[in-house]
Protein backbone atom coordinates (compact mmCIF):
# COMPACT_ATOMS: atom_id res chain seq x y z
CA UNK A 1 0.00 0.00 0.00
CA UNK A 2 1.57 3.23 -0.96
CA UNK A 3 1.78 6.09 1.92
CA UNK A 4 0.27 9.42 0.55
CA UNK A 5 2.02 12.50 1.52
CA UNK A 6 0.11 15.54 0.77
CA UNK A 7 2.72 18.78 1.43
CA UNK A 8 1.26 22.44 1.70
CA UNK A 9 2.55 25.23 -0.97
CA UNK A 10 6.32 25.05 -0.54
CA UNK A 11 6.66 22.48 2.18
CA UNK A 12 9.89 20.66 1.88
CA UNK A 13 10.62 17.08 2.83
CA UNK A 14 13.41 14.46 2.27
CA UNK A 15 12.51 11.40 -0.08
CA UNK A 16 14.85 8.63 -0.08
CA UNK A 17 17.61 10.83 0.64
CA UNK A 18 16.66 13.27 -2.03
CA UNK A 19 15.59 17.15 -0.91
CA UNK A 20 12.60 18.55 -2.50
CA UNK A 21 10.11 21.71 -1.97
CA UNK A 22 6.93 21.91 -3.42
CA UNK A 23 6.04 24.60 -6.16
CA UNK A 24 3.35 27.11 -4.90
CA UNK A 25 0.10 24.74 -4.47
CA UNK A 26 -1.01 21.34 -2.53
CA UNK A 27 0.03 18.52 -3.96
CA UNK A 28 -0.17 14.95 -3.28
CA UNK A 29 2.97 12.20 -4.01
CA UNK A 30 2.38 8.50 -3.41
CA UNK A 31 5.16 6.59 -2.24
CA UNK A 32 5.13 2.96 -3.57
CA UNK A 33 8.23 1.66 -2.44
CA UNK A 34 10.24 1.81 0.82
CA UNK A 35 12.35 4.92 1.38
CA UNK A 36 13.14 7.58 4.15
CA UNK A 37 10.28 9.68 4.06
CA UNK A 38 10.88 13.12 6.86
CA UNK A 39 8.30 16.30 6.66
CA UNK A 40 9.79 19.82 6.96
CA UNK A 41 8.30 19.05 10.56
CA UNK A 42 10.59 16.85 11.41
CA UNK A 43 13.58 17.38 9.82
CA UNK A 44 16.27 19.50 11.61
CA UNK A 45 18.86 21.30 10.37
CA UNK A 46 22.33 20.70 11.48
CA UNK A 47 22.73 24.67 11.90
CA UNK A 48 19.36 24.57 14.50
CA UNK A 49 20.85 22.03 17.12
CA UNK A 50 21.93 23.23 20.17
CA UNK A 51 21.40 20.92 23.07
CA UNK A 52 22.91 17.61 23.36
CA UNK A 53 19.65 15.79 22.66
CA UNK A 54 19.00 17.85 19.99
CA UNK A 55 22.44 16.17 18.43
CA UNK A 56 20.63 12.59 19.15
CA UNK A 57 18.14 13.62 17.12
CA UNK A 58 20.17 15.09 14.38
CA UNK A 59 22.75 12.00 14.17
CA UNK A 60 19.35 9.79 14.24
CA UNK A 61 17.54 11.55 11.16
CA UNK A 62 21.43 10.95 9.42
CA UNK A 63 20.93 7.66 9.92
CA UNK A 64 17.20 7.47 8.59
CA UNK A 65 18.22 9.43 5.77
CA UNK A 66 21.58 8.74 4.81
CA UNK A 67 22.04 5.01 5.26
CA UNK A 68 25.22 4.95 2.97
CA UNK A 69 26.94 7.08 6.00
CA UNK A 70 25.27 4.57 8.77
CA UNK A 71 28.09 3.41 10.41
CA UNK A 72 29.46 7.29 10.73
CA UNK A 73 25.75 8.36 11.69
CA UNK A 74 25.85 5.36 14.36
CA UNK A 75 28.97 6.42 16.12
CA UNK A 76 28.18 9.98 16.33
CA UNK A 77 24.69 8.75 17.90
CA UNK A 78 26.13 6.38 20.32
CA UNK A 79 28.62 9.04 21.52
CA UNK A 80 25.66 11.81 22.12
CA UNK A 81 23.43 9.37 23.45
CA UNK A 82 26.58 8.21 26.39
CA UNK A 83 27.17 12.12 26.68
CA UNK A 84 23.28 12.17 27.54
CA UNK A 85 22.84 9.58 29.70
CA UNK A 86 25.77 10.49 31.85
CA UNK A 87 24.88 14.09 32.54
CA UNK A 88 21.41 13.51 32.63
CA UNK A 89 20.24 10.01 34.15
CA UNK A 90 16.31 11.01 34.24
CA UNK A 91 16.83 11.30 30.21
CA UNK A 92 17.46 7.49 30.73
CA UNK A 93 13.48 5.46 30.27
CA UNK A 94 13.59 8.19 27.03
CA UNK A 95 16.84 7.14 25.75
CA UNK A 96 16.08 3.21 26.37
CA UNK A 97 12.85 3.50 24.03
CA UNK A 98 15.08 5.13 21.21
CA UNK A 99 18.14 2.86 21.34
CA UNK A 100 15.70 -0.02 21.51
CA UNK A 101 14.04 1.30 18.43
CA UNK A 102 17.14 2.04 16.57
CA UNK A 103 18.81 -1.49 17.44
CA UNK A 104 15.91 -3.07 15.69
CA UNK A 105 16.34 -0.71 12.29
CA UNK A 106 12.94 1.13 13.13
CA UNK A 107 14.78 4.58 12.97
CA UNK A 108 11.73 6.41 12.11
CA UNK A 109 10.46 5.07 15.08
CA UNK A 110 13.15 6.29 17.11
CA UNK A 111 13.40 9.78 15.67
CA UNK A 112 9.52 9.85 16.76
CA UNK A 113 10.94 9.09 20.85
CA UNK A 114 12.97 11.58 20.23
CA UNK A 115 10.73 13.97 19.66
CA UNK A 116 9.70 13.22 23.29
CA UNK A 117 13.07 13.55 24.21
CA UNK A 118 13.48 16.60 23.27
CA UNK A 119 10.49 17.90 24.83
CA UNK A 120 11.40 16.40 28.13
CA UNK A 121 15.15 18.24 27.54
CA UNK A 122 13.00 21.98 27.21
CA UNK A 123 11.24 20.77 30.64
CA UNK A 124 15.03 20.29 32.17
CA UNK A 125 16.28 23.29 31.21
CA UNK A 126 12.89 25.60 31.73
CA UNK A 127 13.85 24.01 35.67
CA UNK A 128 16.95 25.17 35.21
CA UNK A 129 15.76 28.47 33.92
CA UNK A 130 13.69 29.27 36.60
CA UNK A 131 16.62 28.91 39.28
CA UNK A 132 19.21 31.34 37.44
Amino acid sequence: MPLRLKLKPQERAIIGGAAIQNGRSRTEIFIENEVPVLREQDIMSPAAVRTPCERIYLALQLMYVDPSHAADHAALFLSMFEDVADAAPSCQPHLDLIAHCAREGRLYQALKNAKTLLVYEQELLGHVQKRA
